[in-house]
Protein backbone atom coordinates (compact mmCIF):
# COMPACT_ATOMS: atom_id res chain seq x y z
CA UNK A 1 0.00 0.00 0.00
CA UNK A 2 1.07 3.60 -1.07
CA UNK A 3 1.91 5.98 1.64
CA UNK A 4 0.26 9.36 1.88
CA UNK A 5 1.75 12.28 0.05
CA UNK A 6 2.52 15.28 1.56
CA UNK A 7 3.28 18.68 0.57
CA UNK A 8 6.38 20.25 2.51
CA UNK A 9 6.49 24.28 2.87
CA UNK A 10 8.87 26.45 4.02
CA UNK A 11 7.49 29.25 6.11
CA UNK A 12 9.53 32.32 5.56
CA UNK A 13 8.93 33.33 1.64
CA UNK A 14 5.99 30.55 1.36
CA UNK A 15 3.87 31.02 4.00
CA UNK A 16 4.50 34.66 5.18
CA UNK A 17 6.40 37.42 3.71
CA UNK A 18 10.35 37.15 4.59
CA UNK A 19 11.47 40.02 6.76
CA UNK A 20 14.37 38.48 8.50
CA UNK A 21 13.90 36.50 11.85
CA UNK A 22 10.15 36.61 12.51
CA UNK A 23 9.44 35.74 15.92
CA UNK A 24 6.43 37.97 16.45
CA UNK A 25 2.75 37.48 15.37
CA UNK A 26 2.71 41.41 14.73
CA UNK A 27 5.28 41.02 12.09
CA UNK A 28 4.19 37.55 10.50
CA UNK A 29 2.41 38.69 7.21
CA UNK A 30 0.45 35.82 5.56
CA UNK A 31 1.41 35.61 1.44
CA UNK A 32 -2.02 36.68 0.00
CA UNK A 33 -3.63 33.42 -2.02
CA UNK A 34 -1.58 31.03 0.84
CA UNK A 35 -5.00 29.75 2.47
CA UNK A 36 -6.53 29.14 -0.74
CA UNK A 37 -3.37 27.07 -1.97
CA UNK A 38 -3.51 24.99 1.16
CA UNK A 39 -7.20 24.12 0.76
CA UNK A 40 -6.76 22.73 -2.92
CA UNK A 41 -3.59 20.87 -1.84
CA UNK A 42 -5.97 19.38 1.01
CA UNK A 43 -8.67 18.64 -1.66
CA UNK A 44 -5.93 17.21 -3.26
CA UNK A 45 -5.38 14.75 0.01
CA UNK A 46 -1.67 15.90 0.45
CA UNK A 47 -0.62 15.98 3.89
CA UNK A 48 0.71 19.72 4.49
CA UNK A 49 4.10 19.82 6.51
CA UNK A 50 5.82 23.05 7.38
CA UNK A 51 9.96 22.52 6.94
CA UNK A 52 11.41 25.57 8.15
CA UNK A 53 15.15 26.50 9.36
CA UNK A 54 14.91 28.55 12.27
CA UNK A 55 18.38 30.08 12.92
CA UNK A 56 17.05 33.35 14.74
CA UNK A 57 17.03 30.69 17.72
CA UNK A 58 20.45 29.67 17.35
CA UNK A 59 22.00 33.04 17.06
CA UNK A 60 19.65 34.42 20.04
CA UNK A 61 17.56 36.34 18.52
CA UNK A 62 14.44 34.79 19.99
CA UNK A 63 13.96 31.85 22.13
CA UNK A 64 12.41 28.17 20.91
CA UNK A 65 9.20 29.52 23.64
CA UNK A 66 8.84 32.60 21.40
CA UNK A 67 8.93 30.12 18.15
CA UNK A 68 6.55 28.17 19.64
CA UNK A 69 4.08 30.76 20.30
CA UNK A 70 4.34 32.12 17.13
CA UNK A 71 3.70 28.56 15.75
CA UNK A 72 0.98 28.17 17.66
CA UNK A 73 -0.93 30.87 16.54
CA UNK A 74 -0.40 31.05 13.14
CA UNK A 75 -1.77 27.43 12.95
CA UNK A 76 -4.87 29.04 15.06
CA UNK A 77 -5.09 31.40 11.89
CA UNK A 78 -4.73 28.42 9.25
CA UNK A 79 -7.43 26.71 11.74
CA UNK A 80 -9.25 29.67 10.98
CA UNK A 81 -9.05 29.70 7.37
CA UNK A 82 -10.62 26.10 7.36
CA UNK A 83 -6.90 24.65 6.99
CA UNK A 84 -5.32 21.95 8.53
CA UNK A 85 -1.41 21.75 9.42
CA UNK A 86 -0.37 18.20 9.72
CA UNK A 87 2.98 18.97 11.34
CA UNK A 88 5.85 21.43 11.82
CA UNK A 89 9.33 20.79 12.02
CA UNK A 90 11.87 22.88 12.23
CA UNK A 91 15.68 23.47 12.86
CA UNK A 92 17.12 26.00 15.37
CA UNK A 93 20.85 24.89 14.49
CA UNK A 94 23.42 26.84 12.50
CA UNK A 95 27.10 25.71 11.94
CA UNK A 96 28.89 29.12 12.44
CA UNK A 97 26.63 31.41 13.92
CA UNK A 98 24.70 29.31 16.30
CA UNK A 99 25.78 30.20 20.21
CA UNK A 100 26.32 27.42 22.71
CA UNK A 101 24.74 24.33 22.14
CA UNK A 102 23.36 25.55 18.66
CA UNK A 103 26.29 25.74 16.99
CA UNK A 104 26.30 23.05 14.63
CA UNK A 105 26.35 21.51 11.50
CA UNK A 106 22.93 19.46 11.33
CA UNK A 107 21.35 16.97 9.39
CA UNK A 108 18.18 19.10 10.29
CA UNK A 109 19.20 22.14 8.67
CA UNK A 110 17.78 22.15 4.92
CA UNK A 111 19.72 21.29 2.44
CA UNK A 112 20.12 18.45 4.78
CA UNK A 113 16.84 16.09 4.78
CA UNK A 114 16.35 15.33 7.87
CA UNK A 115 12.84 16.75 8.37
CA UNK A 116 11.63 15.28 5.48
CA UNK A 117 12.63 12.10 6.46
CA UNK A 118 11.71 12.42 10.19
CA UNK A 119 8.09 13.11 8.87
CA UNK A 120 8.20 10.89 5.97
CA UNK A 121 8.65 8.08 9.08
CA UNK A 122 5.93 10.16 11.48
CA UNK A 123 3.19 9.99 9.15
CA UNK A 124 4.15 7.19 6.72
CA UNK A 125 4.53 9.70 3.55
CA UNK A 126 5.31 8.57 0.03
CA UNK A 127 8.17 10.88 -0.86
CA UNK A 128 7.83 10.15 -4.25
CA UNK A 129 4.52 11.23 -4.58
CA UNK A 130 5.27 13.89 -2.08
CA UNK A 131 6.73 17.95 -3.41
CA UNK A 132 8.40 20.54 -1.56
CA UNK A 133 8.28 24.56 -2.04
CA UNK A 134 10.84 26.61 -0.98
CA UNK A 135 12.45 30.02 -1.85
CA UNK A 136 16.02 29.01 -1.37
CA UNK A 137 18.22 26.52 -3.18
CA UNK A 138 18.80 25.16 0.24
CA UNK A 139 14.89 23.96 0.11
CA UNK A 140 15.43 22.57 -2.95
CA UNK A 141 18.53 20.57 -2.19
CA UNK A 142 16.52 19.24 0.85
CA UNK A 143 13.69 17.66 -1.44
CA UNK A 144 16.24 16.04 -3.44
CA UNK A 145 18.38 14.86 -0.67
CA UNK A 146 15.18 13.11 0.41
CA UNK A 147 14.01 11.71 -2.58
CA UNK A 148 11.13 14.16 -2.97
CA UNK A 149 10.20 13.95 -6.78
CA UNK A 150 8.69 17.31 -7.10
CA UNK A 151 10.49 20.52 -5.89
CA UNK A 152 9.53 24.17 -6.60
CA UNK A 153 10.97 27.37 -5.99
CA UNK A 154 9.00 30.90 -5.60
CA UNK A 155 9.79 34.21 -5.53
CA UNK A 156 11.05 37.02 -7.06
CA UNK A 157 15.02 37.70 -7.84
CA UNK A 158 16.47 34.11 -7.76
CA UNK A 159 19.29 33.37 -9.07
CA UNK A 160 20.05 29.87 -10.42
CA UNK A 161 23.03 28.24 -11.66
CA UNK A 162 23.23 27.55 -15.14
CA UNK A 163 23.07 23.73 -14.15
CA UNK A 164 19.59 24.33 -12.31
CA UNK A 165 18.14 26.58 -14.54
CA UNK A 166 15.28 23.62 -15.53
CA UNK A 167 14.01 24.63 -11.94
CA UNK A 168 10.44 25.83 -12.27
CA UNK A 169 10.24 29.35 -10.11
CA UNK A 170 6.75 30.61 -9.60
CA UNK A 171 5.59 34.07 -8.18
CA UNK A 172 3.97 32.45 -5.09
CA UNK A 173 2.14 29.19 -3.76
CA UNK A 174 -0.94 30.25 -5.07
CA UNK A 175 0.32 30.63 -8.80
CA UNK A 176 2.38 27.77 -8.43
CA UNK A 177 -1.27 25.43 -7.70
CA UNK A 178 -2.92 27.16 -9.89
CA UNK A 179 0.01 26.24 -13.07
CA UNK A 180 1.14 23.18 -11.65
CA UNK A 181 -2.24 21.33 -10.19
CA UNK A 182 -5.47 20.29 -11.64
CA UNK A 183 -7.30 23.59 -12.79
CA UNK A 184 -11.00 21.85 -12.69
CA UNK A 185 -10.49 21.61 -8.47
CA UNK A 186 -9.13 25.19 -8.41
CA UNK A 187 -11.61 26.81 -10.98
CA UNK A 188 -8.89 28.87 -12.93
Amino acid sequence: MAGAKAAFLDRDGVINRDKGYVFRKEEFEFIDGVFEACRVLESLDYKIIIATNQSGIGRGYYTEDDFQALNDWMLGVFAENQVNITAVYYCPYHPQFGLGRYRQDSPYRKPGPQMLLDAAAEYRLDLRASFIVGDKLSDYEAGRAAGVSRCYLIGDGIELPSDLAHIKVYPDLLGLVRQEFDSTVIGV
